[in-house]
């Protein structure tokens, strides 16, 4: 498999959302907004970015008995670093993300990257997918927060363009999983033609 579609498949073919169907409660949880979606899917990004590259560089190191729970370590070291530095450059954002900062430790579309891929492969592969499967999933959230925003509260990106009433439903949790379900049949329909 050549380098470019290490990337390139998380974007699109293995969509960590529409297509795997993995990291469904941030999904559903932060996607009131389009920058809510933004800000947890470049978290995540950063995230498995720089846990893929650690891991496959200790790979060898790691012994068999111990090798997920140091996976584990490694990526709560980044997750933390993550919430500190969004809470101290974008406190609105870290109170509207909450709980759900924190619990990208255990999101198994990370830990799954983990053991799946930077632990059998190269820095720079690791890398490549780790960009691709965040972006991947940071342009899942960002869509799915743009569609809830648009017609639960009539803004984009914080930005109002409709007044009046708009549907409420979308930005409470139902609205979640019917726009979700939608787009999921969508991809799957695009992706079969």
């Amino acid at each position: 498999m050549n380098r470019l579609e290490y990337f390139s498949r998380g974007l699109l073919r293995n969509n960590p959302v529409f297509v795997l169907l993995l990291g469904m409660c941030p999904t559903l949880g932060v996607t009131t907004s389009a920058i809510n979606g933004m800000g947890m899917g470049l978290a995540t990004t950063f995230v498995l970015v720089m846990s893929n590259v650690v891991i496959s560089l200790v790979k060898n190191v790691i012994p068999d008995k111990v090798r997920i729970p140091a996976f584990i370590v490694i990526i709560a070291s980044f997750v933390t670093v993550v919430d500190l530095v969004m809470a101290g450059f974008a406190p609105a954002l870290h109170e509207q993300l909450g709980i759900f900062i924190p619990l990208i430790v255990v999101n198994c579309i990370v830990l799954g990257r983990a053991e799946a891929f930077a632990s059998k492969n190269t820095v720079f592969s690791s890398i490549l997918d780790g960009l691709g499967m965040g972006l991947g999933f940071a342009f899942a959230l960002t869509l799915l927060g743009s569609i809830r925003e648009i017609l639960g509260s009539g803004a984009f990106f914080g930005m109002k363009f409709i007044q009046g009433d708009a549907i409420l439903l979308f930005v409470l949790a139902p609205g979640a999983f019917i726009a979700l379900g939608y787009l999921i049949a969508l991809i799957n329909k695009l992706r079969k033609v």
